[in-house]
């Protein structure tokens, strides 16, 4: 695909993704939201892509859906059985993605600027930042699986206040219900995302992110830890064979930096649930 509102690139197997309708603020399109979508594919395929920064062009990450035209234009095809939903288009294989992903926040984040970056696993925002799940005070309802996301991000209650009211959430506040990761001045936001993404691709296995992040998300949602219990013991056997198990203790032993051979699209164990029925 080619990108005309987004921008991708790679660099120290960090792979970053821009938001780039500065003109608009980042308003949000079906054309940002399929080519978003492309490009999250895209970072998950490619196993030399450790991290996935998110973030927007010029002084806001994004105000939300393109409201330009008057309507709200992001309905075309929704007859259709298989139609899905804009802001889903993105978070969902944001979701499923093997590969941990920062958002650098600076400004606005409303509506779909909210939650597209609830898929996230860390969020950085600027002190100047404001977040808005503003969906009661338009008459729609909210998206991108953030009813899913939010409460158990920030708790029930917060999401309920916020969803309810739609009311702006400043930044402080969002530090304080634990919706962003760290709050640093404007121009120092997107560098702190990328002084972590460097962290997790210099001292980290691929293979084990993967799993962890994808088991977090998984395990935590069910009702019991038994299924927890049941995969903890099959992948703490599979260490026994694993070349990424045996490194992390020899460069322990050895004092230095590891260097882990193992590779996400062919060295996860084969047992893991959310693989079941997926070709590798």
């Amino acid at each position: 695909m080619n990108y005309e509102q987004i921008t991708y690139a790679v660099a120290d197997r960090i792979a970053t993704i821009t938001l780039d309708r500065p003109q608009a603020r980042n308003g949000y399109t079906i054309q940002m939201a399929d080519e978003l979508a492309d490009a999250v594919r895209r970072a998950g395929a490619d196993d030399d892509v450790r991290v996935l920064v998110l973030t927007g062009a010029g002084d806001d990450f994004c105000v939300g859906a393109d409201l330009s035209g008057g309507t709200l234009d992001v309905t075309d095809g929704a007859d259709d059985g298989a139609w899905v939903e804009p802001a889903t288009r993105a978070t969902r294989p944001m979701f499923a993605l093997e590969k941990p992903v920062i958002a650098a926040v600076r400004g606005a984040a409303v509506g779909v600027g909210s939650t597209m970056i609830l898929a996230a696993d860390f969020r950085f925002a600027s002190t100047d930042s404001r977040f808005g799940f503003v969906f009661a005070r338009r008459g729609i309802y909210p998206e991108g699986g953030s009813t899913w996301f939010l409460p158990r991000i920030v708790g029930l209650g917060a999401a309920l206040d916020w969803m309810v009211t739609g009311r702006l959430v400043p930044a402080e506040e969002a530090l304080a219900k634990g919706l962003v990761t760290a709050v640093h001045p404007p121009d120092e936001v997107l560098d702190r995302a990328y002084d972590l993404a460097r962290e997790i691709v210099a001292s980290t296995s691929a293979v084990s992110v993967a799993v962890i992040r994808q088991a977090l998300l998984q395990m935590s949602a069910l009702d019991s830890p038994e299924a927890a219990f049941d995969l903890d013991s099959k992948l703490i056997a599979s260490c026994a064979g694993s070349p990424d198990a045996k490194e992390g203790v020899m460069s322990f032993l050895e004092r230095r930096q590891a260097r882990f051979p193992g590779r996400v699209g062919s060295d996860q164990p084969a047992f893991l649930p959310w693989h079941a029925g997926r070709a590798r």
